[in-house]
Parts: C-alpha cells; sequence; structure tokens
C-alpha cells in the first residue's frame, strides 16, 4: 500500500470501509467535479476504463471519488472480476465521459495493445536468439512491468494447513458430487469466528493490535462483497437467495466453510493492491495465523452434517433449461 494510502488505514485490508471523512453535505457540494452516478472514465495503470462514481468525500482538503469499474474480468490482468470490486481515486484519476475522453480511451487501449504485442515479438526474438543474460532479464523485466504482472515478492503467500485442504476438498466433494449444501444459518458465523480470534488474541497477548482489529473488519468486509459473486458454487445460489435478506451480511449468516474458501481467494484479490514490503510480511503472517486459529478449532467451527439439497439443486437445473 503506499504511503498517500496509509492514512486511510494502516492495512489493505480496511481502507475504504468505514473510514472516518467529511460529508459531501459540509462541503460545497457544487464545487466537486464529479458527482454521485455519474459515469466517468477512471485511470487505472496507462490505461482508462469505465466507471461510476458511487460516493463523493472531502477527504483532507481534497475531493475523493469511490468508483465502481464496470466490466473487468480477467483478461484484462487487473485480477479485478466483474461487477465485484471497487476503489477510492482522486480527481486526477478521473476524466468525464465525453466524446473526446473516449476516442482518448479507445487510442490508450491500440496503443496499450500494441505494446504489448511488440513486446511479447521481442521477449521470443530473445528466447531464440541466446540464452536469456544480464540484458535479457533486464528486459524480461521491463516487459513484466509494463504488463501488469505481479512480480513474486509482492503476492500474498497464505499456507493453507493440510488439514484445512482436506475440508476444502470435503466441501467440494459434498456439494458438486454428492448434491448436499451447508446447513444455514451456521453456528458460529463468520461474524463469530472472527470476534472468537479477536478474543483469543487478547488472552495471549494481553491486548490486541490495531493491525489485527483493522485486519478483522476488512476481511468481514470482503466476505461480504465476496460471498455472492466468488466463493458458492452454482448449487448454493437459490439457497444465497433464500436465505439472505436484503438487509442481512453474510458474514452473520455463513459460517466457516465459506470464510475457508475466501482465504483461497485472497492472494488474487489482494495482488491488485499496492501494498508496502513490511506491511505485505506483516498481513501474510495475521492471516497465516487466523488459519492456524482455524484450524485448531475445527472441530468446532466446521460442520460436517450438509444437508441434502432438495429442492435447491432442482432450481439450479430449472434455471440452466
Amino acid at each position: 500500500m503506499s504511503s498517500s494510502a496509509a492514512t486511510e488505514s494502516s492495512t489493505p485490508l480496511s481502507g475504504g470501509c468505514d473510514a472516518i471523512n467529511k460529508s459531501v453535505k459540509e462541503e460545497d457540494a457544487d464545487s466537486t467535479p464529479f458527482r454521485e452516478g455519474e459515469q466517468v472514465l477512471a485511470y487505472h495503470g496507462l490505461c482508462l476504463y469505465d466507471a461510476k462514481v458511487q460516493k463523493v468525500e472531502f477527504h483532507i482538503d481534497v475531493w475523493r471519488y469511490y468508483v465502481h469499474y464496470r466490466g473487468w474480468n480477467k483478461n484484462t490482468q487487473l485480477l479485478l472480476a466483474l461487477n465485484r470490486w471497487d476503489e477510492w481515486l482522486g480527481v486526477d484519476c478521473l476524466l468525464k465521459h465525453t466524446e473526446d475522453n473516449v476516442r482518448k480511451q479507445k487510442e490508450l487501449k491500440e496503443k496499450h495493445a500494441m505494446e504489448k504485442n511488440v513486446n511479447a515479438a521481442r521477449l521470443s526474438q530473445d528466447k531464440t536468439k541466446s540464452p536469456i543474460g544480464v540484458r535479457g532479464k533486464k528486459r524480461k523485466q521491463e516487459i513484466l512491468e509494463k504488463e501488469c504482472i505481479i512480480p513474486s515478492e509482492k503476492l500474498v503467500i497464505i499456507q493453507i494447513p493440510s488439514t484445512l485442504k482436506k475440508q476444502l476438498i470435503d466441501d467440494n466433494e459434498c456439494i458438486t458430487h454428492l448434491d448436499q449444501l451447508v446447513k444455514l444459518p451456521r453456528s458460529p458465523s463468520v461474524h463469530e469466528i472472527l470476534n472468537k480470534y479477536i478474543d483469543y488474541r487478547v488472552k495471549k497477548n494481553g491486548k490486541i493490535p490495531e493491525s489485527v482489529g483493522e485486519i478483522v473488519k476488512g476481511l468481514l468486509c470482503y466476505f461480504d462483497k465476496a460471498l455472492p459473486s466468488m466463493l458458492l458454487y452454482k448449487h448454493e445460489r437459490p439457497q444465497y437467495k433464500e436465505v439472505i435478506p436484503d438487509n442481512v451480511s453474510p458474514s452473520r449468516v455463513y459460517g466457516a466453510e465459506h470464510l475457508l474458501r475466501l482465504f483461497v481467494k485472497l492472494p488474487d484479490m489482494l495482488s491488485c493492491m499496492h501494498i508496502e514490503t513490511e506491511t505485505l510480511t506483516e498481513l501474510q503472517q495475521r492471516l497465516n495465523d487466523l488459519l492456524r486459529f482455524l484450524q485448531s478449532n475445527q472441530g468446532a467451527f466446521f460442520d460436517s452434517n450438509y444437508q441434502k439439497s432438495e429442492g435447491f439443486v432442482g432450481a439450479v437445473k430449472k434455471e440452466e433449461k
């Protein structure tokens, strides 16, 4: 995470969830160049993407905008899935959605695609001419940086214990092959499990580090946002629609089974963020410690008795026709 982002939070998981800022009403709303609900173009790297302003805030004497990206998918190499992730941006990162700016967006996209093809061709030539030497390695690194591929040292490494890996396999078997579902609501829920983890850290250390509380809040935000789009198998979707009212957070209904699935997705989800090495190291330590906590309480947190899906699978098959 960049130093500027650190003003919002000391950890990457908590940024934007409950930051304390001045309301737009406290400032002159007419002075902001972009408004809530406005369709805009947003810079990410060297390209422009279609986005929509969802929130406007006056933060530390500058306007900032919470935007939702439209149509992002894995092919963008940004590792942000379609209709899933949003972020805060400054005014310098946004453009009005005008014909001239749309033309600029198209030109940047074509330029990026052309550079990508040229770089790929050069890399292929280097491989056929000779083994990659010092110059070849440098050129390859430059290409990787241009293609927004996350360096290995910047990846979040989460070590899932072997017993929890088996839990994931059994979970998959029950749902995809045996037509079973996790009984809902779960007890303890994800919300309760994370609170138990905080209590565990307090008892062990006498107090809870501030970063632990922020990471737990961030995990709750991530879980509630990711569950309907990333953490459910196809056969679980009708169940989700039935048991989750509009005003209820999934983290208060689902349990350890789905929380563990989140840990599988987290490395990709976090790799798109600019995280400082020191913060990254602490984040990995905290997440791996939480996994060990889940492992030590596996018998209490995970449900081994799944229920028959009954009408839910029928609903899925009906939707497929």
